[in-house]
């Protein structure tokens, strides 16, 4: 299964992602840089500053700063990752920042969880959020 991540809601998208991975299916994730995190702009950037400066450098929780990193963080906290079927649902799970050439020539999926769905009009997309927790790109 290859979904398109743009204009989706991320926790829309990791909760099929998740569960398309715990079914035994090989899901990829395209443009990941794209999704979109509702909420105003301060409640999401306060939100994962805060979570960002929790603990230390050697205890967690570690917020990725890159975009593909982030949303499989997020399809991560929907899996019983502890547990062995967790852990292979969580292997079969791979995210990608634009679409890589051996996926060009594929069908690629968009879920009904797109923006055109949301209730409200403030979001920001993962790319941004990133760049705000400090990503170089």
């Amino acid at each position: 299964m290859i979904i398109d991540a743009k204009n989706l809601v991320l926790g829309r998208l990791a909760s099929v992602a998740a569960k398309q991975a715990l079914l035994g299916n090989n899901v990829d994730i395209v443009n990941c840089e794209q999704a979109v995190v509702s909420g105003s702009r301060e409640n999401v950037f306060t939100k994962y500053k805060r979570k960002r400066n929790l603990g230390g450098p050697v205890k967690g929780p570690f917020i990725s700063r890159r975009p593909e990193l982030f949303v499989k963080r997020v399809i991560r906290g929907m899996l019983p990752y502890k547990q062995y079927k967790g852990r292979k649902a969580f292997e079969g799970v791979k995210c990608y920042i634009g679409i890589p050439e051996k996926f060009m020539n594929h069908k690629l999926e968009t879920l009904e969880a797109n923006l055109d769905n949301l209730s409200t009009s403030k979001y920001i997309t993962v790319q941004e959020l990133c760049r705000h927790l400090g990503s170089k790109k």
